[in-house]
């Protein structure tokens, strides 16, 4: 099987990292004997990452546009880049396969939090702007996807994501129901093969790792203030950001301003009793997903995509957002059960192989 993958950015031989969930799939699908290529709209030029071929636009349009690919398949997509590739080289594709992974077909000012307040505010004329973008993404791809559904295939990291397709593109349920798949993302392999070693000493109760502590949808501010209201424990915050620089840390709560390799994340998670990670808004939350596979107790926000997603994990607790006062003791001991067995629902096996079967699923659909 020959596939062409669109990204708008990917990862580098270099050490630098984009959307390197798609390059973590493009791996595994090689593994199983997929031929992959990949059309990076930012790549400035031709080059291989672990075995898979990454290609600039301009190669695609000298070389490549008469290849015979088996499907090609569309990660985050927006107009800027793939509707344009779409509208263009699109009949040269039996079969498309699309993947949402969220503010690709969300309104933004719905979803996403207002920013703090000492965040750099835009001006209003570009609030005006993104607002109106948004819809006029939306509207297009209703109409593009609308027309395109009888040979493309739609997959959501989440049935949050789906319903929430549905609601801001506004493409007909039953039309997008036969055609679709809601495949989670996959957990990093570390994150698989180790298990959370409760024997090692602790130098933390509750351990939170972003890698940018700025942004209002990671919560840092509930974070501390669960700090401030639960003085008898330890908090450790790792990450990059000015949050502190404008927002009192409680004596109780340690900063490490850095961001970590996977690695590094083991090795704290180990160091800690508690991993709390809440957020305002996400398509999933593969960094909890990995916390909660790994097996360290997870404690993350009652928000319908947190309950959706880690419905089966014995090891994940909640608290409310807008609660102001949150006694973390209860909820930390109703999680803190040894010898728990490893969850694998975010395992490779059972996400990416799923897309993997689909590819093969959709290629036999083919009319010859």
């Amino acid at each position: 099987m020959k596939i062409l993958v669109l990204a708008t950015d990917y990862s580098r031989p270099d050490g630098i990292v984009s959307l390197h969930y798609i390059h973590t799939r493009n791996r595994w699908y090689l593994q199983k004997g997929i031929d992959v290529s990949v059309v990076s709209f930012n790549a400035k030029s031709d080059y291989t990452l672990e075995g898979v071929k990454v290609y600039t636009l301009k190669t695609y349009e000298k070389q490549l546009k008469n290849v015979s690919f088996d499907l090609l398949i569309s990660h985050a997509p927006n107009l800027r880049n793939h509707y344009r590739f779409l509208k263009k080289y699109g009949e040269n594709f039996n079969n498309v396969v699309f993947f949402f992974h969220g503010h690709e077909v969300l309104r933004c000012s719905e979803i996403y939090p207002k920013p703090y307040s000492f965040v750099k505010k835009s001006p209003i004329v570009s609030v005006v702007s993104r607002e109106l973008y948004d819809l006029f993404k939306l509207r297009i791809w209703r109409s593009y996807f609308s027309k395109m559904a009888y040979k493309s295939h739609f997959v959501f990291v989440s049935h949050w994501m789906f319903n929430m397709f549905i609601k801001f593109v506004k493409v007909d349920r039953n039309l997008i129901n036969p055609k679709k798949s809601i495949i989670y993302n996959s957990v990093g392999e570390n994150f698989e093969k180790v298990t959370y070693d409760t024997t090692k000493e602790k130098k933390y109760d509750f351990i939170t790792i972003r890698n940018m502590l700025d942004g209002s949808k990671y919560s840092i501010d509930i974070v501390t203030r669960v700090a401030k209201n639960n003085p008898e424990y330890t908090f450790c915050v790792v990450g990059k950001g000015k949050f502190y620089e404008y927002n009192k840390k409680p004596d109780n709560l340690i900063w490490i301003d850095k961001n970590l390799t996977h690695k590094e994340v083991i090795e704290m998670l180990n160091e800690s009793r508690c991993a709390l990670i809440p957020t305002r808004a996400d398509a999933q939350g593969v960094m909890a997903c990995e916390m909660a596979t790994f097996g360290i107790p997870v404690i993350t926000s009652r928000i319908d995509v947190c309950e959706e997603i880690f419905s089966e994990f014995e090891n994940v607790g909640f608290i409310d957002n807008q609660k102001e006062e949150i006694d973390i003791e209860p909820i930390y001991k109703k999680l803190n059960k040894p010898n728990q067995n490893k969850n694998e629902k975010y395992f490779s096996k059972n996400t990416i192989e799923e897309e993997v079967k689909l590819f093969y699923k959709l290629r036999g659909s083919q009319k010859a």
